[in-house]
């Protein structure tokens, strides 16, 4: 496989619209001085199809079809409000498909929030894998649905596309039919590096040189390795780790236990900062729950972690409830920076944007030089949050409290 490149000159890195503010930011921070959009007409047809042009000499006439020889062609894809997800995967597709047809010895899909893995099973035995065995109840759930997420893997595959860059996608199913589909060429890169960096080095929480007054909470299983792997890596010896369980009575309502095998009780919560971390929020019935549950022993503040914000009317609703002191999230969604997306929780966010850690994750796994791990992400925080500072906008500004060496990168290159 060809993706491999050794210098810029060899790569592309372009956007599924022209002004995805995501993908400039990505290009500019592997080193790319071109602008995207003078390296890709995106273009629609009166009857509405889509078809994108990598921009040539129009008055060349002896290069047809070649422009892309022996380059690396990287797809920076993200939603917007203006575009379906459904739309902009297809676009993914030509995209992809224009670069093989016009020379591309490789393409690389850097997909965020990668599409279509809230749709990770079958209703067949063998579609889908997951932790627990799968019964006549689980399989139930997608009976009559097709398995979505090896589809869209097959799809981008077939369309042209050689690897795949994803971050903090909990679903096992949805990696393995992506390692599977792309021969192990998937990526999928977990944060830990960057909410370790904003936990120690801002005041979103107190824990002391120990971590005596912090707890880390997972609230559900699937988010107990992440959480876990977390209090690993914060190394603070008497932080707390809280595990709790949740069970749906209906498609919105969820009751919140603590788990039996919980490291820390619930009365150990009392006056401590809580930070309970998700991969991903939609409505928000799940975290309001159990930051409720937390709060009944009166916990100094409860932080809430996701990395993919959904900004649902009904989630920002729920949300804004007392029992979330603040939030803070990644902007994998780019419209979460939106102020009128946030609505009133733009009182208590924060966005960390992560384009220069990705760019310097995907440098390491195309094997492009890139300028270090001392920048990881840039503030994004409005001026109603009390802990709004004009001074703090990223995470180089603010004093070193870490004197550890930067963490390995956390997924083998392929």
């Amino acid at each position: 496989m060809g993706d491999h490149a050794t210098t810029l000159d060899e790569v592309v890195i372009v956007g599924n619209f022209s002004d995805d503010p995501f993908a400039i930011d990505v290009a500019f921070a592997v080193g790319q001085s071109e602008d995207i959009a003078d390296l890709i007409s995106i273009k629609t047809f009166a009857n509405t199809e889509f078809c994108p042009r990598f921009i040539s000499d129009e008055q060349d006439l002896s290069s047809i079809g070649d422009g892309l020889i022996g380059k690396t062609v990287i797809i920076v894809s993200t939603t917007n409000r203006a575009i379906s997800r459904n739309n902009l995967a297809m676009r993914n597709l030509l995209i992809a498909r224009a670069a093989k047809d016009n020379g591309a010895a490789a393409v690389v899909l850097v997909e965020p929030d990668l599409f279509y893995s809230a749709q990770d099973r079958g209703p067949g035995a063998d579609q889908g894998t997951t932790p627990f065995e799968r019964d006549l109840h689980d399989r139930k759930k997608f009976d009559g649905q097709p398995f979505s997420a090896r589809l869209y893997a097959e799809m981008l595959h077939l369309a042209g596309v050689d690897r795949v860059v994803t971050v903090h996608n909990h679903s096992a199913s949805v990696e393995g039919e992506f390692r599977r589909v792309f021969d192990g060429r998937f990526h999928n890169l977990i944060p830990y590096d960057v909410y370790i960096d904003y936990l120690c080095e801002s005041n979103i929480v107190d824990f002391g040189p120990t971590g005596a007054s912090l707890a880390l909470c997972a609230p559900d299983k699937g988010a107990r390795p992440f959480v876990g792997e977390m209090a690993d890596r914060l190394g603070l010896p008497d932080a707390s780790l809280i595990m709790l369980d949740k069970e749906r009575s209906g498609e919105r309502e969820v009751e919140i236990t603590l788990h039996p095998q919980s490291e820390a009780s619930l009365d150990d919560m009392r006056g401590r900062d809580i930070v309970l971390f998700d991969d991903m929020v939609r409505t928000g019935s799940t975290v309001v729950s159990a930051c409720e549950f937390l709060h009944r022993v009166q916990p100094r503040k409860v932080i809430f972690a996701v990395t993919h914000f959904y900004a649902s009317d009904e989630g920002r609703e729920k949300m804004a409830s007392p029992a979330i002191t603040e939030i803070l999230t990644l902007n994998t969604l780019p419209p979460v920076l939106n102020r009128d997306v946030q609505g009133r929780l733009r009182k208590k966010m924060v966005v960390l944007k992560i384009e220069r850690w990705l760019a310097q994750r995907l440098c390491e796994i195309l094997g492009l030089p890139h300028g270090g791990r001392s920048v990881r992400y840039q503030i994004d925080m409005s001026s109603k949050n009390p802990r709004f500072s004009r001074k703090i906008w990223s995470n180089d500004q603010l004093p070193s409290l870490r004197t550890d060496p930067p963490l390995p990168f956390d997924d083998p290159v392929a």
